[in-house]
């Protein structure tokens, strides 16, 4: 099966899932911006990677923006080269319209991740020649005031739904593009992770999310995700973590 197939299926799997309050709209940007989505697919998602970077769901500046995972907009457009029209959820919150590759926020989370890619290697092929980036779950989240929902804040009904969908979308990602380890950036992914691929013989592991509300990652999250790499055994070349904040 290829990676497009399980990508669409999730797409139209996630379309009959409803949520109710405090959650007030729900962002699917693999539907309006599926064209930045298939061509992220189409040019970096490869068979036989060393591991999967797995993040829990998009954020309002990032993959809610341009639909590429941790997808802040200047290393989207200028280190992945992918600059595609976006469209506009069914329902858009004003505090958080979607602009796509015209906005002008960032996401630190997003800054943080591909900021270190690109300081320690030195083109986007470069690194996805061994790592993929996804994310667990392809919905954002929003409440009344703005405010980002996670999908662990779910109520369990609507929660144990989301879970089987993203659940066996992750394992038919990993079935396409066989990487040798899971990486979940932050405790939740590794979490999920480690249930949807229960009884594979597929390691997972973490490393510290990129988010400005951890304080951990606000000391300088690139060399300690690095030292963490580094523990499980994931070699990296090129240049030493930069300066990614």
């Amino acid at each position: 099966m290829k990676i497009q197939t399980v990508v669409n299926r999730l797409r139209k799997s996630t379309r009959s899932l409803d949520f109710a309050a405090p959650v007030t709209h729900v962002y699917a940007p693999l539907d309006y911006a599926s064209q930045a989505v298939d061509l992220y697919l189409e040019k970096y998602a490869r068979k036989g990677v060393e591991a999967l970077f797995l993040g829990m769901n998009p954020g309002p500046w990032g993959m809610a923006q341009t639909g590429i995972p941790f997808g802040e907009v200047d290393h989207v457009r200028r280190f992945l080269h992918i600059d595609c029209a976006v469209g506009r959820p069914k329902s858009e919150h004003p505090r958080r319209p979607v602009e796509g590759f015209q906005c002008q926020r960032s996401e630190v989370s997003g800054r943080r991740l591909w900021g270190w890619v690109e300081s320690r290697f030195e083109t986007a092929e470069e690194f996805f020649d061994r790592f993929f980036v996804w994310n667990w779950c392809p919905l954002a989240f929003l409440e009344e005031t703005g405010r980002n929902r996670t999908p662990d804040k779910l109520p369990a009904t609507e929660r144990q739904a989301l879970e089987e969908i993203c659940d066996s979308a992750l394992c038919g990602v990993v079935d396409c593009i066989e990487p040798a380890r899971v990486i979940g950036i932050g405790a939740y992914a590794k979490k999920r992770a480690e249930r949807a691929l229960k009884g594979r013989r597929i390691q997972v592991d973490t490393i510290l999310h990129p988010s400005p509300a951890s304080p951990m990652a606000n000391r300088g999250w690139a060399p300690q995700a690095e030292a963490q790499l580094q523990a499980m055994g994931v070699p990296l070349g090129g240049a030493a973590a930069g300066s990614a904040k």
